[in-house]
């Protein structure tokens, strides 16, 4: 007796609105669908990263050259050797941070992470690198906000 209305509400017209939210609804996601949607949405997540500046990538040493203004007086031979080990055992734990060239398509400008650039060339790795769209004042304060703690630095 209970499937005396089964009928009942065929003749009821639904907007488009009701369909879609009773239909996404009563379909649960699942299998396929649930991980196209998965990808999907972390590409729109990454995307939105990416052009906020906060996307890891991994570049090719060779495309990137160092920042206009010099960040170190010299370089320490052992600090930098310790680093290279490191790298080498543990990889690179931080990224660098570079902007697109100004004057050059296609290449990148170090802000911070010279070393870390250095060495991945040195070992033939790509470096992880944040790229982010910056100015020359930016550049420079930013370089020397990151580099505030080190030693051995230049005036800036």
């Amino acid at each position: 007796m209970a499937r005396k209305n089964l009928l009942a509400g065929l003749s009821e017209t639904e907007t488009d609105d009701q369909v879609s939210s009773t239909s996404t609804a009563a379909y649960p996601i699942r299998g396929a669908s649930k991980s196209m949607i998965r990808s999907v949405n972390e590409l729109a997540k990454q995307a939105d990263a990416y052009l906020e500046g906060e996307h890891v990538v991994e570049l090719d040493p060779n495309v990137i050259d160092g920042s206009f203004v010099s960040d170190r007086m010299g370089d320490d031979k052992e600090q930098y050797q310790e680093l290279l080990e490191a790298i080498r055992e543990r990889g690179q734990d931080t990224p660098i941070l570079v902007r697109p060239h100004p004057g050059i398509d296609g290449r990148y400008m170090i802000v911070f992470g010279h070393r870390r650039v250095r060495v991945a060339g040195e070992l033939g790795r790509k470096v992880r690198a944040v790229v982010k769209e910056i100015d020359d004042k930016t550049h420079v304060i930013a370089q020397g906000q990151e580099n505030s703690a080190r030693a051995n630095l230049s005036f800036i």
